[in-house]
C-alpha cells in the first residue's frame, strides 16, 4: 500500500487504496512505474526543491459499442470545432452529468482536484489536479482516473484516453503538465524556468519516448501542438512544447507548462523525468 483514498463508492469506512506490486523475486513489475519515481523524489537535491505539478487530464467519452464520440450522430459528424470548449446547451456539451459525479466523487475521495471543463471536440473533457507536490501527483491522477472509470461504467460511457480518438480536424487529447520547483517560485526563477527548459530541450526525444503512446498522432503542429520533432517555447504560445505564462514572465517567476505529454502518459513517468532532466540531470 502507498497511497490511500477515500472510497466515494462504498463511502462509509471503505478506503481506495493504491499499491505498488512486485515479482515473487521482490523486483518491481514492468508497469510498476512508481518504484522508480519514489527513487527519484526521495533524492535529497529533488526533495528540497518541493517539486509542484498540475496535470490537465484530457479526455473523451465514446458511446459504448461502436468506439464514436458521445453526442455524435452515428457515423456522422458535429458542427466543426469552436463552439464546444468550456461551452453550455445540449447541443454542445455531452456527458455533463459523468463529469461534475467524476469531479464531487473526486473531491469526496480527498483528490487535489483543482478543475473541469469542457474541452475543444465535442465529447471531449478535462479535469485538473494539483498543484500536488512529488509522487503524490501521480498517487491522485491514476486514482482519479480510476474513479473516472468507475462512474462512466455506471453510466454506461466508455472512458477514453487515446491522444488523438478522431482523425481529421479535430483536437487531440493530452496531458498538459504544469511544474515548478521551489527555486522558479521564489524570486529570481525566471532565470532558473530558463535554464529548466534549455535541459528540456537538450532530451527532447527522451522525454517524447516517454510521453504516451500514439502521441505522434497528436503532436503534428497543428490543433495547438508543437511538432513531435521539433522543441520550442514561447510565452503564452499555445503552439509551443513548454508555455511559460504571461504572470510568471511579468513576476519573474512561478511556473511552467510542458504540452507534449499524451492524454495516455504514465503520471508517474512524467512528474519524475522532469524533476530528473531540470534537478538531476548535469549537461
Amino acid at each position: 500500500p502507498q497511497a490511500i483514498f477515500k472510497d466515494p463508492f462504498r463511502r462509509g469506512e471503505n478506503i481506495l487504496v493504491i499499491c505498488d506490486a512486485y515479482t515473487p523475486a521482490g523486483e518491481p513489475i514492468p508497469t510498476n512505474k512508481r518504484h522508480n519515481a519514489a527513487k527519484i523524489f526521495s533524492h535529497p537535491d529533488v526533495a528540497s526543491e518541493e517539486p509542484w505539478y498540475g496535470i490537465e487530464q484530457e479526455y473523451t467519452l465514446l458511446q459504448k459499442d461502436i468506439n464514436w464520440p458521445l453526442g455524435w450522430p452515428i457515423g456522422g459528424y458535429p458542427g466543426p470545432q469552436g463552439p464546444y470548449y468550456c461551452g453550455i446547451g445540449a447541443d454542445k456539451a455531452y456527458g455533463r452529468d459523468i463529469v461534475d459525479a467524476h469531479y464531487k466523487a473526486c473531491i469526496y475521495a480527498g483528490i487535489n482536484i483543482s478543475g473541469i471543463n469542457g474541452e475543444v471536440m465535442p465529447g471531449q473533457w478535462e479535469f485538473q489536479v494539483g498543484p500536488s507536490v512529488g509522487i503524490s501527483a501521480g498517487d491522485e491522477v491514476w486514482a482519479a482516473r480510476y474513479i473516472l472509470e468507475r462512474i462512466t461504467e455506471i453510466a454506461g460511457v466508455v472512458v477514453s484516453f487515446d491522444p488523438k480518438p478522431i482523425q481529421g480536424d479535430w483536437n487531440g487529447a493530452g496531458a498538459h503538465t504544469n511544474y515548478s520547483t521551489k527555486s522558479m517560485r521564489n524570486d529570481g526563477g525566471y532565470e532558473v524556468i530558463k535554464k529548466a527548459i534549455e535541459k528540456l530541450k537538450l532530451k527532447h526525444k527522451d522525454h517524447i519516448a516517454a510521453y504516451g503512446e500514439g502521441n505522434e498522432r497528436r503532436l503534428t503542429g497543428k490543433h495547438e501542438t508543437a511538432d513531435i520533432h521539433t522543441f520550442s517555447w514561447g510565452v503564452a504560445n499555445r503552439g509551443a512544447s513548454v508555455r511559460v505564462g504571461r504572470d510568471t514572465e511579468k513576476n519573474g517567476k512561478g511556473y511552467f507548462e510542458d504540452r507534449r505529454p499524451a492524454s495516455n502518459m504514465d503520471p508517474y513517468v512524467v512528474t519524475s523525468l522532469i524533476a530528473d532532466t531540470t534537478i538531476l540531470w548535469k549537461p
